[in-house]
């Protein structure tokens, strides 16, 4: 066969391949863009279905009114109270479990399977067990608390203690997470490194924070990074926990945004809301890479 004739068979191939992945990608991206579209058009009108009122262009009012509303203002506070704490936890804990594993404590193959069955349950289905655990009456968590002879603590009908459980409840889930990334970039380290260390009689100590740390910075901020943009779309655990109350006091920015749109079906508000909130996480994000890029170049 000619060359010729061999790189025509290779064009040919590839408008065949073509041809079959094109239906898949713009079927792909009719459904991923039409309703993003779809959605930033309406925010611009005013659209509510229950009762029924005819469908009219109001240009930003729909955005004037989320960001003038203490309700939006407080859900994002909320949100980034519970998220980051939560994370935060997870980091240190997540970091701590993949440190202990690493250096093969007793039973460390049993407690890697342990570890992860938790990010592995729905949420739903976590915060159906929680909500069991921490209730007020029932719940096994103030049955402990009676033992030692204290009162029983308002869990999920306090302000304060909902928040506290909500989080308990993310960093038990989520911080298997961390740990197994964590284990796997600590296994990814170079042996020779810690085995000069240990022959110039370095403390493990100053091995972590001289060596280990500094080398795992920039995963350390990945993981926080993907655990923080996962962490802000939380709604299964708030709604099942507490519903967002009491009150208001729980609510996140995905929960007033299901509010608004499927039970006052007031959906120009709730795209508008949708989309400030993409904002707020977009400025948060680039914010924070900017920030972690300082300190990695830093400590390179």
């Amino acid at each position: 066969m000619t060359a010729a004739g061999s790189t025509t068979d290779t064009r040919l191939n590839d408008q065949i391949k073509y041809l079959f992945i094109f239906p898949a990608f713009l079927l792909v991206l009719l459904v991923t863009l039409f309703p993003l579209i779809y959605s930033l058009i309406v925010s611009f009108q005013s659209v509510r279905l229950v009762p029924p009122s005819p469908v009219r262009f109001v240009g930003l009012d729909n955005y004037a009114d989320v960001i003038a509303s203490a309700r939006f203002w407080q859900s994002i506070t909320t949100t980034f109270l519970i998220v980051v704490t939560s994370v935060l936890i997870q980091y240190v804990v997540g970091f701590g479990l993949a440190l202990s594993l690493h250096h093969h404590v007793p039973g460390s193959a049993f407690y890697r399977v342990i570890f992860l069955l938790p990010m592995f349950m729905a949420p739903v289905a976590v915060a159906l067990i929680a909500r069991m655990m921490f209730h007020s009456v029932l719940g096994p968590v103030n049955d402990f608390f009676s033992w030692l002879g204290f009162k029983n603590l308002p869990f999920l009908t306090d302000p304060d203690w909902a928040i506290a459980v909500l989080v308990t409840v993310e960093v038990w889930q989520w911080t298997p997470f961390v740990a197994l990334l964590m284990l796997a970039a600590l296994q990814a380290l170079p042996h020779d490194v810690f085995e000069a260390a240990k022959i110039d009689n370095i403390s493990p100590w100053r091995r972590f924070w001289d060596l280990t740390f500094p080398m795992l910075l920039p995963i350390s901020v990945a993981v926080i990074f993907i655990r923080l943009i996962e962490g802000l779309k939380i709604i299964d655990s708030v709604f099942v926990l507490t519903g967002g109350g009491p009150g208001t006091s729980t609510e996140t920015i995905t929960l007033y945004a299901y509010s608004e749109g499927f039970k006052k079906f007031n959906l120009g508000d709730t795209s508008a809301l949708s989309f400030l909130f993409l904002i707020v996480v977009i400025v948060f994000g680039t914010i924070y890479l900017a920030l972690a890029k300082r300190v990695v170049d830093r400590l390179k």
